[in-house]
């Protein structure tokens, strides 16, 4: 069992290592001008490379956790509703992923509607729905209430922080 979950894992990472950079190729596709004709060919070739890919890790990802869930029986108890909300978010995950297939599409016929601005904020959501996915496989919580507003509350304070930093960054650079 300890190898299927390695490889899960590994396979995850890989999954969602594509999922934080596909979205970065649709920001600098939505920023390109008219007359960059050229860099917009290749970054679709690039974005067409990269999904084919991420659906290759996809699979084996998705088979090896139903082989741990279903064969070994993780998370079947009732103290497990966590398997639950995690089942959940990876369903959430794969609706994303297949929503880059339609958004790829837009962008080869021209029809993207989207600011650069708008994919920056798309490409948070692989982010926090890994962060999420990992801290109920980490923490398996009994207590699913208290777990979600336990890491609302961690995301609040890292968004803090972060706006703090960039503050007092920007407060420095503009004394310089």
């Amino acid at each position: 069992m300890l190898w299927i979950k390695t490889f899960h894992i590994i396979f995850v990472a890989s999954w969602f290592a594509g999922l934080f950079y596909l979205p970065r190729i649709f920001v600098n596709l939505a920023m390109l001008s008219e007359s960059e004709q050229g860099t917009r060919e290749r970054l679709i070739v690039m974005a067409e490379k990269l999904l084919r890919f991420m659906s290759i890790l996809m699979i084996p990802s998705i088979l090896l956790g139903l082989i741990l869930w279903a064969y070994y029986g993780i998370g079947f108890s009732s103290e497990q509703g966590w398997m639950h909300l995690k089942l959940g978010l990876v369903t959430l995950t794969l609706v994303y992923h297949l929503y880059c297939y339609k958004i790829l599409q837009n962008f080869k016929e021209q029809n993207n509607l989207n600011s650069h601005i708008w994919f920056r904020w798309f490409n948070e959501i692989p982010v926090v729905l890994m962060v999420f996915v990992v801290a109920l496989v980490v923490n398996k919580p009994v207590e699913l209430e208290e777990f979600i507003i336990n890491i609302l509350l961690a995301f609040l304070l890292v968004i803090s922080l972060i706006l703090m930093i960039n503050f007092l960054a920007k407060k420095y650079n503009s004394k310089t």
